[in-house]
């Protein structure tokens, strides 16, 4: 593994939602369902940089968990129907477009993080001449 390696870029679609590593491609990026590896095995990347935080739960409960949720209410007003439909219908259909996605959303999340160079905020930056003058 060569450390002046020109990486091309990949498309953080691409790589992220098949959890592989956002330089090379070709390591994984996930350790587990969600947890994420310390670096990757084929290029060396270290994934420390990498952190989505709360941004994959907060796509799936806007565009999973609303609708199951609505889709629970329709149920329950339209058919006033008894805890156990409930239990084989929508919980089933909660868990099914809620929990499958959270691993490609957090692996698109963290390739774009290194795609973008993100990093930490800052308020105030220092200009390069503003140097102490004397």
């Amino acid at each position: 593994m060569s450390m002046n390696h020109d990486w091309p870029p990949l498309s953080p679609m691409e790589t992220g939602l098949r959890g592989r590593c956002p330089r090379c491609g070709q390591g994984h990026l996930f350790d587990g369902f969600l947890a994420v590896r310390e670096g990757c095995e084929v290029c060396g990347l270290d994934y420390s940089f990498a952190d989505p935080a709360d941004g994959p739960a907060f796509f799936v409960i806007c565009f999973a968990c609303v609708p199951s949720v609505v889709m629970g209410l329709w149920i329950e007003v339209a058919y006033s129907a008894p805890y156990w439909v409930h239990l084989f219908t929508t919980l089933p259909f909660m868990l099914l477009t809620c929990i499958p996605p959270l691993r490609p959303l957090k692996g698109w999340l963290i390739a774009s993080q290194y795609f973008y160079k993100a990093e930490e905020g800052r308020l105030v930056a220092e200009s390069p001449g503003s140097g102490a003058a004397g």
